[in-house]
């Protein structure tokens, strides 16, 4: 069960790391440092752990996705 959460929490902080860069490329509107305040500490630490969960997501991928795993 533990492995399905990090899953969880790593996949939804990739995909809110991918849209704020979207918003970013788009509108030049940076959500999380909108919210969190700009160059703060908690900014910066929620960009490390959508980095890290990036990594993550990509480490693991083949081993959960279905279409990539199959043979």
């Amino acid at each position: 069960m533990r492995m399905k959460a990090l899953h969880m929490v790593t996949f939804t902080l990739t995909i809110i790391g991918a849209l704020n860069w979207g918003l970013v490329g788009l509108l030049n509107l940076d959500v999380v440092a909108l919210i969190l305040g700009a160059g703060s500490g908690l900014t910066k630490l929620v960009y490390v752990l959508v980095g890290l969960s990036a990594v993550y997501i990509a480490a693991t991928h083949m081993k959960d996705c279905k279409i990539c795993s199959a043979k």
